[in-house]
């Protein structure tokens, strides 16, 4: 079978409401060093935070300098071994398939799923200036023939209809309604392709949302979803979960080091520790086939 390429699609204008105008323009002028001086190490830039244990013997080097370049590069290690778990993750993937990142950031997603299978990646995100930068990159690395960055929204990608074989939200999930994104990624996947997301959720069973889940919100513009609310969507939506996975305990040390991490703290560290050891909000991996 002969797959049209995404740019032979559709090709939208990325059409806004009030709210992702707001997201878009804080992504076109989001400068975080925590997102930069962690994908300068490899030229992988992630935008999502880390699992795993984390080395905190880098905490007791004594030279300044050095300490600030080793706790990064701890950092940058467990945010690039999430996005290795999301990878492991996409199912039967070939060489000749095409992959979708929703939400893809500035890239580092497309590249690792590229690298793993030696897929065709598409990336799509609401911020222009975050689909130049990955384009650049991703021609940096020689891989831009195989792994393209689209401006577009993630809702409403003019993609073709079932021509993806793996799809993911990597912390995107968070900013749209998740009828509508499944809707998306069931449309865009081939039957029995598969669809990861890795999210922050609030816990159904400890109530309503937390103060911390509250601050995480207004932090980042975004509206973090119950736990439920993931499953009934993707049931709703042809979506049937294959792997669910509770990341929570593995999201601590992260977290934990970055605390320690002056040069690269914003202030919202403490909300996501006390959230996680409260249990008003979850770290939480989902796999699903597309039926």
């Amino acid at each position: 079978m002969t797959i049209t390429h995404a740019d032979t699609a559709r090709t939208p204008v990325p059409t806004q409401s009030t709210y992702q105008s707001r997201v878009a323009d804080y992504w076109n002028a989001e400068e975080n060093p925590v997102n930069l001086e962690l994908g300068k190490i490899d030229d992988l830039y992630h935008h999502h935070y880390g699992i795993g244990d984390a080395d905190r013997s880098v905490l007791n080097e004594p030279d300044p300098g050095r300490r600030r370049d080793r706790v990064t590069g701890e950092l940058h290690r467990l945010e690039h071994a999430q996005a290795e778990l999301l990878a492991s993750h996409l199912g039967e993937v070939s060489p000749t398939d095409r992959v979708f990142d929703a939400g893809c950031g500035r890239g580092g997603g497309s590249v690792v799923a590229n690298l793993r299978y030696g897929c065709h990646t598409d990336g799509a995100t609401i911020s222009a200036k975050q689909a130049d930068f990955a384009n650049a990159q991703a021609r940096k690395r020689g891989v831009d023939d195989k792994v393209r960055y689209h401006h577009r929204n993630m809702l409403d990608t003019g993609f073709t209809t079932g021509a993806y074989a793996a799809s993911w939200n990597n912390e995107s999930s968070m900013y749209v309604e998740l009828d509508l994104l499944f809707a998306e990624h069931a449309r865009l996947l081939r039957r029995g392709g598969r669809y990861v997301v890795i999210t922050g959720c609030y816990n159904d069973a400890y109530g309503r949302a937390s103060r911390e889940v509250s601050l995480i919100n207004a932090h980042y513009i975004c509206d973090i979803h119950p736990r439920s609310a993931y499953f009934r969507a993707m049931a709703r939506n042809r979506l049937v979960p294959v792997h669910v996975e509770d990341l929570t305990a593995a999201a601590l040390p992260y977290w934990e080091l970055r605390r320690e991490a002056d040069h690269l703290v914003t202030g919202i560290e403490d909300t996501f520790l006390t959230a996680y050891r409260n249990g008003s909000f979850q770290y939480l991996m989902i796999a699903a086939d597309r039926v």
